[in-house]
């Protein structure tokens, strides 16, 4: 890959994952300028958002427990809220692909970095090594949590019906960040 190319591809990510934030339906925005250009087919634009997605939680994950050493399971909790609100588009079509994949490569795809995505929560929060046969299973206890006690966005009123975080939630953001 070309620095040149490299760089189309970022552009081409961001303007996806904007895309996804504005809709947040869980379909995949193959619409967007650039995206058959850049990305070889629907996969390879999934996993490039699910890396996205692991890659700010397992960061979020590092800045939470800089904050609550003490509490590692609720600063993993936490930061799984957190890259959630700060990525409801990515969220949405990851939850969406969980729940129908389009096809078997998918599946496997999907189910793979769930599980790799729950081990890092269990190793995180301290629950489990990551050799643990265990691991997978309290990282999605801990998934679970973060789901159940997750702050649900009010509607502001744009009159649109998409969700949108208050101003309360998106400064409490950006000050834990």
């Amino acid at each position: 890959m070309t620095w040149t190319s490299f760089h189309r591809r970022g552009d081409v990510l961001r303007a996806v994952i904007a895309a996804a934030d504005q809709r947040r339906d869980g379909a995949l925005p193959s619409d967007v300028d650039g995206v058959a250009e850049t990305f070889a087919d629907d996969l390879d634009l999934l996993a490039a958002l699910q890396l996205k997605w692991h890659t700010r939680l397992a960061g979020r994950i590092e800045r939470e427990q800089l904050h609550q050493p003490l509490d590692l399971r609720d600063s993993v909790v936490r930061a799984w809220q957190l890259t959630a609100d700060e990525l409801p588009g990515i969220c949405a079509i990851l939850d969406e692909a969980r729940r129908h994949p389009a096809d078997e490569a998918t599946r496997e795809v999907v189910r793979k970095a769930v599980a790799k995505e729950h081990v890092l929560l269990a190793v995180m929060a301290g629950r489990a090594s990551a050799q643990d046969d265990r691991a997978a299973a309290a990282g999605a206890r801990i998934e679970d949590e973060a789901l159940a006690t997750r702050a649900p966005y009010p509607l502001d009123g744009a009159g649109d019906g998409v969700q949108r975080p208050s101003l309360l939630v998106r400064l409490k953001a950006a000050l834990a960040a």
